[in-house]
C-alpha cells in the first residue's frame, strides 16, 4: 500500500471509535486478493499506526507501502508510478485534514463545526513500492510477467462490486479517472490503453477505496492541506529515470502549492496527488480551530524526521458570512408584476427574494421587497429592481450572516433513491428529504405528502 495512502489510511482510522471494526470492514469489501493488516508503530518517539496492505500473500516491494502502480500502455509491462501515496482526504467544510507524510507536515486540519479535523499526512517519500518517506526510486524491473495487468475497464468491474455506498464507488472511481487522465496524457495514449500491474493495482484500489470510506465515515465539512511536500531527487522506472515529482505527479499537482524539502526521495505520488485534488478544499496553514482527535499513521521507512501522518479532526472558527440586503416599498404594483420581478430577480442570482405585505402611506396595502445578495452580484441585481418594480429607491445594507454547512445526499428508500439536505454546524444536524421527491412520489402512488414522510420515517 502506499505510504501516503497507507499512512492517511492509518491516520483516518485513528479518528475512528471502533478502529479494529473499521479493518474487518476493510478485508469483507472483496478487493480480489487485498488483505489490510493494522500495526502500532513507533516513529521518533510518537506511537501510531501502520497499515499494511498485501495482495495475494505479497506487498509492493518498496516495504513502505508504495504503489508501484505500473500504469503501462499497450500492454507492454513498463511501470509508471501510480501510488496511491498521498491521500489527503481533505474536505472543508469546516473540516479539515491536512497531512504530509514527513512529520515535519504536521498538517491536517479538519475543522467541523462539530465535524472532524483530519489531517492527511501524505506519505511522502516511500519507494514506488513503499511510500512513508520512502524514494519511489524503485526499480520496477522485477519480472511481472506471470501478473495479469488491469485496465480502466477492469477497475470499474472492481469497483463495482465492492461492498461499499453508491457515494464510496463515485468517490473511488473519481480519483481513479484523475489519475488514469494524467498517464494518459503524459504517455500519450488515451485512457482506455492506461493499464496497471495486478499487485500496483490492487494496492492502489485498496488505498484509494479505504480513504474514500474514512472520508464517507468521517464526513467532514471541509478538507484542509497544507501545502505538499513533494521530495526531491530521481525515481526509476521502466521508462527510464525522472525527476521527482513523477510526471503523473507533477501534472495532478498543478495549481495545488509544492515544495521540496527532506529526504531525496519521492514523496508524493500519483494516486497520492489525485486524492489531494479531489478531496481538498484549499491548501494553507493551519486554521484556528478546537481539536476534537487526534490519529497518526506511522510510514514503513525511518527518517530523521517522524515519517508519519498526522490527520486532526475539530472545529473551526470560520468568520461569519458577509451580503447585501436591498430593499423597497411598493404600493402601486400588481400582484403579478411583483411575482414577475421576484423571478427576474432570483435568476440574477440574488440568495432570497420575499415580498412582505404592509401598510404604507394613504393607508394603501402594498409590499416591502427585500433582496439578499453577495457583493458580487449587488450590482447586476440592483437595476433589475428599478426596471420590474415601480420603486424610485432602494434601501442597502451589508449583513453578516452565520450559516450552517449544507449539503446534498441521495438515499435509497422503499421508493427508491430520494435527495436529502443536510445542515450541520453550531451543534446542530438537521436532515430533510427534497420536496420535488417526495411530491413526485405522492403522485406516482397516489397517496398525501404526510403518507409519504410518515413511510420515510421523517414526521416533520
Amino acid at each position: 500500500m502506499g505510504a501516503a495512502g497507507d499512512m492517511l489510511t492509518a491516520a483516518l482510522m485513528e479518528l475512528l471509535p471502533d478502529q479494529e471494526s473499521f479493518v474487518r470492514e476493510l478485508n469483507g469489501l472483496g478487493i480480489p486478493g487485498v488483505v489490510y493488516k493494522a500495526e502500532k508503530s513507533v516513529k521518533c518517539g510518537i506511537t501510531g499506526t501502520q497499515m499494511i496492505v498485501s495482495v495475494n500473500g505479497e506487498t509492493e516491494e518498496a516495504g513502505d507501502g508504495g504503489h508501484a502502480h505500473d500504469h503501462e500502455h499497450s500492454h507492454d509491462h513498463d511501470h509508471s508510478h501510480e501510488d496511491a501515496e498521498h491521500a489527503h482526504d481533505h474536505e472543508h467544510s469546516h473540516d479539515h485534514e491536512h497531512g504530509h507524510e514527513d512529520a515535519d507536515h504536521d498538517h491536517g486540519y479538519v475543522h467541523d463545526h462539530g465535524h472532524e479535523y483530519e489531517e492527511h499526512a501524505h506519505d511522502h517519500g516511500r519507494s514506488h513500492a513503499g511510500g512513508n518517506g520512502e524514494h519511489h526510486t524503485h526499480d520496477h524491473h522485477h519480472d511481472h510477467a506471470h501478473h495479469h495487468h488491469s485496465s480502466m475497464a477492469d477497475i470499474r468491474r472492481i469497483v463495482g462490486n465492492l461492498t461499499v455506498s453508491d457515494k464510496v464507488k463515485e468517490d473511488i472511481l473519481a480519483v481513479y479517472a484523475l489519475i488514469a487522465d494524467a498517464e494518459s496524457k503524459v504517455h500519450g495514449v488515451p485512457v482506455e490503453e492506461i493499464h496497471f500491474h495486478e499487485v500496483g493495482s490492487m494496492d492502489a484500489v485498496a488505498d484509494v477505496t479505504a480513504v474514500c470510506l474514512l472520508m464517507e465515515r468521517l464526513h467532514p465539512d471541509q478538507v484542509i492541506a497544507s501545502p505538499v511536500n513533494v521530495g526531491s531527487g530521481h525515481v526509476h522506472c521502466a521508462h527510464g529515470i525522472m525527476p521527482v515529482p513523477a510526471p503523473a505527479a507533477a501534472l495532478l499537482l498543478q495549481g495545488i502549492p509544492i515544495y521540496s524539502a527532506a529526504a531525496e526521495t519521492e514523496l508524493c505520488t500519483p494516486t497520492g496527488a489525485a486524492l489531494l485534488r479531489y478531496f481538498v478544499s484549499r491548501f494553507t496553514k493551519m486554521p484556528v480551530m478546537r481539536v476534537q482527535k487526534i490519529g497518526y499513521g506511522c510510514g514503513h521507512k525511518d527518517f530523521e524526521t517522524a515519517n508519519c501522518l498526522r490527520a486532526m479532526l475539530g472545529d473551526t472558527e470560520e468568520p461569519a458570512d458577509s451580503i447585501y440586503e436591498l430593499a423597497c416599498n411598493l404600493d402601486d404594483m400588481t400582484p403579478e408584476a411583483a411575482a414577475y420581478a421576484q423571478e427576474k430577480i432570483l435568476e440574477a442570482g440574488a440568495l432570497d427574494v420575499c415580498m412582505i405585505p404592509a401598510q404604507m402611506k394613504k393607508s394603501r396595502p402594498g409590499f416591502i421587497l427585500l433582496v439578499q445578495c453577495r457583493e458580487q452580484d449587488r450590482d447586476s441585481i440592483l437595476p433589475l429592481i428599478f426596471r420590474h418594480t415601480s420603486t424610485i429607491g432602494v434601501r442597502m445594507h451589508e449583513c453578516r450572516r452565520f450559516v450552517m454547512n449544507r449539503h446534498a445526499e441521495k438515499v435509497q428508500t422503499p421508493f427508491g433513491e430520494v435527495r436529502r439536505k443536510v445542515s450541520e454546524g453550531f451543534g446542530v444536524t438537521r436532515e430533510k428529504y427534497e420536496y420535488d421527491d417526495i411530491a413526485r412520489i405522492a403522485d406516482e402512488k397516489g397517496i398525501s405528502l404526510a403518507e409519504v414522510m410518515q413511510a420515510l420515517g421523517d414526521n416533520r
